[in-house]
């Protein structure tokens, strides 16, 4: 299908023709030498020729139209991350489950109808194949509604996120690998604080000498916020870490959070913020009346997930606030304790009260080294694979079929059309994670601090009939706790659930959601384009079928399982080598006890022995030297 073609279908069958289309075209390129931190020069993955992909702003009464273009040497796709698609999950940009990946030298149009999902708020936009938003392919997307519920003067978007000098490639296959069974993350070797006002980034500071490919871009202390006095400021912060978590404040200034993931909230003060891998929030900043000194912005990296610091390694990043040219720059230094922040407290503007659950799913997630040397992640036991279908094309194929769990592999869950489902999310590891999920707004209805504790202040139970709970779709699971999210099944398709720590992912650490099969057969009739069917055959990827490509709903032969726990206690062969050992024992001793009873041997005989070794020694000598004289 030729491109315009594709477009008039993707418009055709949208409710967003009949709004605005804001249109952007992405050419998907390596780009060579970029250096950010100013530390290392490397190659990257852009947009056009350019690195960092460009800011994204779109009104909420529009919808947004990507076509994206792939000029790398590999399949990727494009994410927008947050955005609901409305029963339309192709969309989503999640590599074997939305879509097969965009062939090399192909374009893919997503078409993301923001004026009909009731949505507005701060988001990103990144890659979701082969970790390649580790290695560059992110950016920010606001959406902005015709009237905010919070008023201020001016807005900023802070981008933050790790930086790896090594290809995401290079350090996953290291990260998987027998040689490092403990399942140690790979360590970044930087880190970046860069800002955007609605499409544009802001540059570097004037005087200052950026490395060429990244100049027209402010990064760490190249980069500042122009403030007025007087003047109220909203900043979005975005954290696109691969790992890292960071903690954002401001010397001299005061924060108060309105909005996490797209939900505006009442105002809440805050000095520090915590932002987990892929969560936003927005915060009103209050300038200060005087002139007189410019103020440090502080981004820190949380060190509780690396393995190791090295000394190399700038764990705090810093840039400014500019009141006035020349003037020095206050900086209150670091803080010796990261305060930890409850998200629960936050209420949302718009008031949606807890409903009754109809279903709970519960996920117990834990990290182990496998039967094949490697350490990965599992939920409820099951390390996730990608299926060879993308999970929405066998949902699309199977008729009726569709409904059958077990089609889909044993790392997915159907959901029956409006189910309230409580997704219990229990983390058996000793660090925090993330986990995002695709196409909703949970609420977070119980969180739990130690899951095996007496004490309900650690462990308490869940409240029902809360009047507005928090919603978002990124949400911390803490150490050795369970957070209980609650969502509804109103958005027919299929939907991963994963920890947005990019190595945690391709560990498996996932699970997907298929959701209201009949339902989402019936609105894919006419709107499911027909292109993706080509360049799953372009990739050779099967695009109908259950989750092994088979017709069946339980046949799943050639599916990729796996690597699985060590069982516990004695592998067969150790039995085997342990038994060999123990009845070696068993006959030493015996043959010691059979001589300690014996009479001993007579003078006669013990001297007739002798004799015979020392011959046996005599001529083993004799022996030995004509071997030595043959040399």
């Amino acid at each position: 299908m030729t491109l315009s073609g594709r477009i008039l279908q993707l418009l055709s069958i949208s409710t967003c023709a009949l709004a605005g289309v804001q249109e952007l075209w992405w050419n998907v390129t390596y780009v060579e030498n970029a250096n950010p931190d100013g530390l290392y020069d490397r190659r990257v993955v852009g947009v056009n020729g350019t690195w960092p992909p460009p800011p994204i702003s779109v009104n909420n009464s529009d919808s947004l139209l990507i076509h994206l273009t792939n000029s790398l040497d590999e399949p990727t796709t494009l994410h927008n991350h947050g955005m609901f698609f409305n029963s339309t999950s192709w969309m989503d940009g999640a590599l074997a489950v939305s879509q097969c990946g965009i062939p090399p030298g192909q374009t893919f149009d997503y078409l993301v109808p923001i004026n009909s999902s009731g949505q507005w708020g701060t988001y990103w936009t990144h890659a979701h194949a082969s970790g390649q938003y580790v290695d560059g392919l992110r950016a920010p997307l606001v959406l902005h509604p015709a009237q905010e519920i919070h008023q201020y003067d001016e807005e900023f978007t802070v981008i933050l996120g790790d930086w790896y000098h090594q290809q995401q490639s290079i350090l996953l296959e290291w990260y998987i690998s027998i040689a490092n069974p403990g399942g140690a993350e790979p360590v970044p070797d930087s880190a970046l604080i860069y800002f955007a006002q609605n499409s544009t980034y802001l540059p570097p500071i004037s005087g200052t000498s950026p490395a060429p490919v990244t100049s027209a871009v402010g990064f760490n202390e190249n980069s500042t916020l122009p403030f007025v006095p007087g003047r109220t400021y909203r900043l979005r912060v975005i954290n696109t870490s691969a790992l890292s978590t960071f903690f954002f404040w401001i010397d001299g200034h005061s924060m108060r959070i309105i909005e996490a993931d797209g939900t505006d909230v009442e105002e809440y003060p805050v000095d520090v913020l915590d932002l987990a891998v892929a969560q936003r929030y927005s915060v009103l900043v209050d300038a200060r009346d005087d002139t007189s000194s410019n103020w440090m912005i502080h981004a820190n990296m949380d060190p509780n997930m690396f393995d190791t610091v090295p000394s190399t390694l700038q764990l705090n990043i810093t840039s400014s606030i500019t009141y006035a040219g020349g003037q020095n720059i206050t900086d209150l230094g670091t803080i010796s304790e990261y305060p930890d922040f409850n998200d629960t407290v936050l209420v949302p503007s718009v008031v949606v009260p807890q409903p009754f659950a109809t279903r709970t799913i519960d996920l117990e997630f834990l990290f182990d080294t496998m039967n094949d040397g490697t350490n990965r992640a599992m939920i409820n036991g099951v390390v996730y694979n990608q299926p060879l279908v993308p999970a929405i094309m066998s949902e699309l194929s199977l008729g009726s079929n569709a409904t059958v769990q077990e089609a889909y592999g044993p790392y997915s869950f159907v959901l029956d059309h409006l189910d309230v489902v409580d997704i219990v999310v229990k983390n058996m590891d000793t660090n925090h994670h993330p986990f995002h999920l695709h196409g909703h707004k949970f609420q977070i209805v119980n969180r739990v601090s130690v899951t095996d504790s007496n004490d309900t202040s650690l462990n308490p139970p869940l409240v029902e009939g809360q009047p507005n709970p928090m919603r978002r779709d990124t949400v911390v699971i803490p150490g050795g706790g369970s957070v209980t999210l609650r969502v509804v099944a109103d958005n027919p398709g299929a939907w991963l659930f994963h920890c947005h720590i990019e190595w945690h992912l391709e560990a498996g650490l996932a699970v997907q959601f298929i959701e209201a099969p009949l339902q989402a057969q019936e609105r894919a009739v006419g709107t499911f384009p027909s292109f993706m069917y080509e360049q799953c055959a372009a990739l050779g990827t099967l695009s109908s079928g259950n989750a092994a490509g088979h017709a069946s709903a339980t046949d799943l032969s050639g599916l990729p399982l796996g690597p699985y726990q060590q069982k516990l206690g004695w592998l067969p062969k150790g039995i085997l080598a342990m038994t060999g050992c123990v009845l070696t024992a068993v006959i030493g001793m015996l043959t010691v006890v059979w001589y300690s009873m014996g009479e001993g041997d007579s003078d006669e005989e013990i001297e007739e022995e002798t004799r015979r070794r020392l011959a046996a020694k005599a001529n083993g000598r004799k022996l030995f030297g004509m071997f030595n004289r043959g040399g």
